[in-house]
């Protein structure tokens, strides 16, 4: 990270220690780095190379709760935005292996009993259980409450009946926070969360997904798949509660990921345009070159101004962060798909060669402004919030 964002006063002492060490750790341990990504053929063995040197390295212990194998009694959201911004500005590939850790596991963290977080958390923490969290469906995407998967009760069990698409870590993970409609729950829908392992009967892999950026993504069908209603996430009814809560915490470390990204793509734009010779200058010479990186350096602070916010916010006692969350998101994408575009032109025909790192980056960011809430979304949900917030004021009450 950037030492002079560390100085400023979302930070402690521990978090500018997890960037100066995790930094150190990374450059050292993730030896492929943003641009030699490995490709589709071993991107499962890769994925779990870096979550099994994330867990012996105690990285991953960030991602969960104390006692169950976590640093802090409640998970702070400050250190996951540091460890993904300081991951991502090195590889992609780790950051959603972190990423992923974090948020495949965040509802039994959040809402888990005591026997879930006992089963599940530890291995997350350690770098031995690869957790996935499924809720995105093909005509329910965004909008959560369209899923049409559903779960019903049966003696002392659920059976889930459907599928889920787009699921990071589908087809490697060691378990799956599942979201499900109710099936008797028609007039006024009802949602749970159940955890399923790849082992329960009905469970299958239907189809690995290939992406611009390869990372484990896959297509899972659930067909009179039986779990025991030990494995319900918080209360049976309320998962879409679960879910939001989750995204409320995690969207934040969206921001904190493009963050890392657009930094990367301004260090190889200010190396690229120091060294480039043009009629008889350097690049960084020319006005329109300046006022680019100007650009660039600007939106990446205005950034991580939002990013840091909302994740203070949250670690600070609020119960939901809604409207900053979505609003780091939002910006930091966006942000940070500039940024990253600004740095291809200023290297022109090197920044489309397969193996640049600006290449690289530029397929790493499209998929940020769509995962946990498209910008459209977030638009909406940050409009909702200001309106709601100005139908109580005295204003619109005088």
């Amino acid at each position: 990270m950037d030492s002079s964002t560390l100085d400023w006063p979302f930070f402690d002492a521990s978090h500018r220690e997890l960037a100066r060490k995790l930094d150190k750790w990374a450059r050292r341990e993730i030896t492929e780095g943003v641009a030699g990504q490995p490709d589709e053929t071993d991107i499962d063995e890769a994925c779990r190379s870096v979550v099994k040197k994330l867990g012996e390295g105690g990285w991953l212990r960030y991602t969960v709760p104390a006692p169950h194998g976590g640093l802090h009694e409640n998970i702070d959201v400050r250190s996951l935005c540091v460890a993904r911004e300081t991951l991502s500005r090195i590889s992609g590939l780790a950051d959603i292996s972190f990423a992923m850790q974090g948020l495949g596991s965040g509802p039994i963290s959040l809402f888990g009993s005591t026997a879930l977080k006992k089963k599940y958390l530890r291995g997350v923490a350690e770098g031995k259980s690869i957790a996935a969290f499924a809720i995105s469906e093909k005509n329910a995407g965004s909008d959560i409450s369209s899923m049409e998967t559903t779960a019903r009760k049966d003696g002392k069990d659920y059976v889930i009946d459907g599928e889920k698409t787009w699921i990071s870590n589908g087809g490697i993970a060691d378990f799956y926070v599942v979201f499900c409609r109710e099936e008797s729950s028609e007039v006024k829908p009802r949602f749970t969360a159940l955890v399923v392992e790849p082992g329960d009967k009905g469970f299958s892999v239907a189809e690995r997904l290939r992406v611009i950026a390869p990372h484990p993504l896959g297509r899972i069908r659930f067909e009179n798949c039986r779990v025991p209603a030990t494995r319900v996430v918080g209360e049976a009814g309320k998962g879409l509660r679960v879910a939001l809560a989750t995204l409320d915490v995690f969207r934040s470390t969206v921001g904190a990921a493009a963050l890392g990204f657009a930094r990367r793509a301004l260090d190889e734009a200010l190396a690229y345009a120091t060294d480039r010779k043009m009629f008889g200058q350097n690049l960084k010479d020319f006005q329109l070159t300046q006022a680019r990186l100007a650009q660039m350096a600007t939106e990446i602070d205005a950034s991580a101004l939002l990013v840091y916010r909302a994740a203070w916010t949250r670690d600070n006692g609020a119960e939901r962060v809604t409207r900053e969350a979505a609003m780091a998101k939002m910006y930091a994408t966006e942000a940070a798909q500039r940024v990253i575009d600004g740095a291809l032109q200023l290297l022109g025909g090197r920044g489309v060669e397969a193996g640049n790192a600006v290449e690289q980056l530029y397929r790493e960011i499209r998929s940020l402004r769509i995962y946990e809430g498209t910008t459209e979304v977030q638009q909406l949900v940050i409009a909702g919030q200001v309106l709601d917030a100005y139908s109580k004021s005295d204003i619109a009450n005088a």
